[in-house]
């Protein structure tokens, strides 16, 4: 059991409501003590900036204090409970990790990746991490590494895993040859020990191609020949544009294995057949302004997924391998214009998509490739908001899709979609897991539209489980994004469900600058359209409240990352709107950041940002809301701001330098009120943890430390009663 709830802590740290990661490219994408103060002392104008600290700082910062710490303490203590226990109930799940071969069955576990003989019961431990990776190595311990990816050969001779440590952005990659099925007389053994690697597929046996990380970026392809006499990595593929960033992947028959170079706003692709892996790879279409395209295997020819269709959408298209270039794409399927193209397999003879529909509800709609007109649509459980589909392992079938359905209310479930007989089987769950594991509850899921300043409508998923003559009163966390054309992530979280059995309501808002209504909707907030995404978000407060949906003083926003700009921007307009704020890894500096080309991918984020050195237009877009730029005087919500010391991405510097300029815009505005009757004063909490990177600790103890200090925080500053303690 703890080794699943180990598991959970990880597979669902990206997803947490209170730890919503980015997975983008882009920035704005394990100590074991306790949280500690650097120093308490009072402040004589009723606001309070704290720093809590692990082990201490990475680098001077200032003294700073907070006198209800202690009270964030003890209902941290209370939430930190609660959270293990709401991991414990999710933890036998079934694992969407797992890899089944034609011999084996691999997963992963807190000592490392296990296997086990289809004809036995007992795992046996493959790769123990504390051999791959022993303790004390890069400053760090056995339990601050985590298995990030696995791939196991066609034959299963050999398997590659990546091991991250959470103290570092780069990745380690293990080759190791796998004891013989049948004899069982050779023992599994590590071959080779790859640094930096990001990406890697196997083109068959022996053949291993990956991607090496030089700082936060790819650019580079590998190939390494298990079978050649010295098996030295040998250089297969390098672009050097400095925004691009590149990747392998195989396709899902197998086949053919792809080199994906790709900026924010356009790509190019490059082919190696799995048959002749040591041959030059071949182009599909050199890289054109603004065209992005992916390609999967089908036959003798491509299936491209590009934004060739209207409006510079998304549409399904066809090509063949002999050549292979734009000229010779044949359109396939093309949505109408309500219809959001979010995904693309091959199964078989047909092309699968997962869509967004108009009514913000999602469906499978499958492309017959031989006779495209014959095509289908099948929707989804209402209750679903995130569909995956998995890796296939070596035995897997492929005439089948298993996919994995849930929503931030709605734990995961497995379901295999045959397309050939239009079913979509649920898969059934572990022997002796409760039935109630697998179901969203008494929990309500609408789809709602707000309307924006200009006239937008801007979608809005709601989660609630009190009734609807409650909802005034009860509290509210939005969450946020509105970046890099990514959909708000929406998986299943036990930190979503507690706050959910809690009496919270959690509100989605699909803000512009995300994908969820495809690449325009991505682009009405890109660069000098970004405070659009600003509008929005202050859309959906103003008219979830008018709805009946909780009030300011209850309410509460959630985002990392680069979901900070729109609600750093908000607070500095309408602070009024909500009481408290998270933010985790928030990046707040978008004018310096954007100013300054010697940091890490400043020179590919200025896609998305602008380019202020350039362009005064643009300086003067990203001056207008950049959070960090627009502090005033004024009365602002408490704010949490969670920051980690070895973030590549996000300038410690900046959150530092965010919280001081709040702090002093906030003693300004009380000093000037001389003592008059007023509102509750804010406070900020600067949660700095050391030892971690953008995304957050690995080990499950410090996971549930800060989404527990989180949900203590918000109880907080809303004045909520702290839930009552289990008999």
């Amino acid at each position: 059991m703890y080794v699943n709830m180990i598991q959970s802590a990880i597979r669902w740290r990206m997803y947490s409501p209170v730890a919503v990661r980015s997975t983008s490219h882009g920035p704005h994408q394990h100590p074991r003590s306790h949280p500690h103060p650097v120093s308490v002392s009072e402040s004589p104008h009723l606001y309070h900036l704290a720093m809590v600290l692990r082990n201490g700082p990475s680098k001077p910062i200032p003294r700073c204090s907070n006198p209800d710490l202690k009270k964030y303490k003890n209902l941290q203590k209370n939430f930190k409970r609660r959270l293990r226990a709401s991991y414990s109930k999710f933890a036998d799940l079934q694992d969407e990790s797992l890899i089944c071969g034609r011999d084996y069955v691999y997963s992963v576990g807190c000592e490392g990746i296990y296997r086990r003989d289809w004809r036995q019961k007992e795992a046996e431990l493959l790769l123990d991490l504390e051999q791959c990776c022993p303790g004390g190595e890069d400053g760090g311990e056995r339990g601050e590494w985590a298995v990030q990816r696995v791939r196991v050969s066609p034959s299963e001779r050999h398997l590659a895993a990546t091991m991250k440590s959470s103290h570092r952005e780069q990745a380690r990659c293990v080759v190791v040859k796998q004891a013989d099925a049948a004899t069982q007389k050779d023992l599994s053994k590590i071959l080779f020990t790859l640094h930096n690697v990001f990406s890697f597929e196997w083109a068959n046996d022996e053949v291993l191609f990956y991607t090496t990380q030089e700082g936060l970026r790819c650019s580079r392809v590998f190939r390494l020949d298990l079978n050649s006499p010295a098996a030295i990595p040998r250089p297969v593929f390098e672009d050097t544009q400095p925004d691009v960033f590149v990747e392998v992947a195989l396709s899902r028959d197998g086949r053919i294995l792809t080199i994906n170079s790709s900026s924010k706003t356009d790509s190019e692709v490059w082919l190696i057949n799995v048959t002749t892996p040591t041959l030059e790879p071949l182009l599909v279409q050199r890289r054109l302004p603004g065209l992005m395209y992916h390609v999967e295997h089908w036959r003798d020819g491509l299936v491209i997924l590009a934004n060739t269709g209207p409006g510079q959408e998304y549409q399904v298209l066809k090509a063949p391998l002999s050549g292979p270039s734009l000229g010779s794409w044949v359109p396939v399927y093309t949505p109408c214009p309500e219809v959001t193209l979010k995904d693309m397999e091959v199964v078989g003879e047909h092309c699968v998509l997962t869509t967004r529909e108009a009514s913000g509800g999602l469906a499978l709609t499958v492309v017959p490739l031989a006779s495209p007109l014959g095509g289908f649509s099948l929707p989804l459980p209402l209750w679903a908001c995130s569909c995956e589909s998995q890796i296939p392992g070596p035995a897997d079938p492929r005439h089948a899709l298993q996919l994995v359905l849930s929503s931030p209310a709605h734990p995961q479930e497995h379901f295999s979609f045959q397309p050939m007989d239009r079913l979509l089987l649920s898969r059934p769950e572990r022997e002796g897991t409760p039935p109630e594991r697998g179901r969203g509850g008494e929990h309500v899921t609408k789809r709602l539209e707000v309307q924006s300043q200009d006239g937008t409508r801007v979608p809005v998923t709601l989660f609630h489980s009190v009734a609807a003559g409650c909802l005034q009163r009860a509290p509210l966390l939005l969450h946020v994004y509105g970046a890099y054309g990514r959909d708000l992530n929406m998986h299943f979280s036990p930190e979503s469900r507690l706050l959910l059995d809690l009496g919270w309501v959690l509100a989605y808002c699909h803000i512009r600058g995300g994908g969820e209504l495809g690449l325009s909707w991505h682009r009405q907030a890109r660069m000098k359209g970004k405070r659009a995404g600003v509008e929005d978000l202050r859309a959906c407060l103003l008219q979830l409240h008018a709805r009946g949906i909780s009030s300011p003083s209850r309410s509460a926003i959630n985002a990392s990352s680069a979901g900070a700009v729109p609600v750093g921007a908000l607070c500095n307009t309408d602070p009024h709107l909500v009481r408290a704020v998270t933010l985790q890894a928030p990046f707040v500096d978008v004018l310096g950041t954007m100013m300054d080309g010697s940091r890490p991918l400043t020179v590919e984020e200025r896609e998305e940002w602008g380019d202020p050195t350039a362009d005064p237009q643009h300086r003067l877009a990203i001056a207008s809301y950049c959070p960090l730029h627009n502090i005033t005087p004024q009365c602002y919500p408490s704010m949490l701001l969670t920051a980690y010391s070895e973030d590549g991405r996000v300038s410690l510097d900046g959150v530092v330098q965010y919280a001081e300029r709040v702090q002093q815009a906030v003693h300004t505005h009380f000093t000037a009120l001389h003592g008059a009757e007023c509102e509750r004063a804010p406070r900020v909490v600067l949660n700095v943890q050391p030892g971690a990177d953008h995304f957050g600790p690995n080990h499950f103890d410090l996971v549930l430390e800060e989404s527990a200090l989180q949900m203590a925080f918000l109880y907080t500053e809303l004045g909520l009663d702290s839930p009552r303690r289990r008999s």
